[in-house]
């Protein structure tokens, strides 16, 4: 039986294809990430209650949009580099890097708990990739640093609500 050959991608790089094979990875992984946090994010919006339910539900909302928004804009360069972009189910149960969220109702605090571990090591991954990217694709690299910077200011928001006055 023959062997079939991998098509050839109808869209262009402007990277070398060592640079697009390093800059691809560092992008699908990110999506993958970016994706889950999605999911985590409205699981925990339709899991939550106590007494702040309404402020946490309300900020869920805002981080799903965020995490939809983003993945989409990795997508989309993921693809203009003539990568093509998986953000199939099965792709992201096996690729995140992130905590999973629970079934079940979750009091408010576990919520805030859950969700700040994850932004901190989203944020983490990203901090890694926008390392890798330095020297193939300062386009995609300067993308993470955006998404980094929501990211860790969207992080701090939520250990803010874990915060103990002194």
């Amino acid at each position: 039986m023959a062997k079939k050959s991998a098509a050839k991608s109808p869209i262009t790089s402007s990277l070398s294809d060592a640079d697009r094979d390093i800059t691809g990875k560092a992008l699908q992984a990110t999506l993958v990430d970016l994706i889950d946090l999605h999911l985590v994010a409205k699981q925990a919006h339709w899991n939550v209650v106590g007494r702040f339910f309404r402020d946490v539900h309300l900020q869920l909302d805002e981080l799903v949009t965020a995490a939809r928004d983003f993945a989409d804009n990795v997508a989309e360069r993921t693809a203009a580099l003539g990568v093509t972009p998986d953000g199939r189910a099965r792709t992201v149960a096996d690729g995140s890097g992130l905590g999973s969220f629970e079934s079940g109702w979750r009091q408010d605090e576990q919520v805030v708990e859950a969700i700040t571990a994850n932004l901190g090591e989203i944020v983490r991954r990203l901090r890694a990739r926008i390392d890798e990217l330095d020297k193939t694709d300062l386009v995609s690299q300067d993308l993470l640093i955006g998404i980094a910077s929501k990211f860790e200011e969207a992080h701090w928001m939520w250990q803010a609500q874990l915060a103990k006055s002194s």
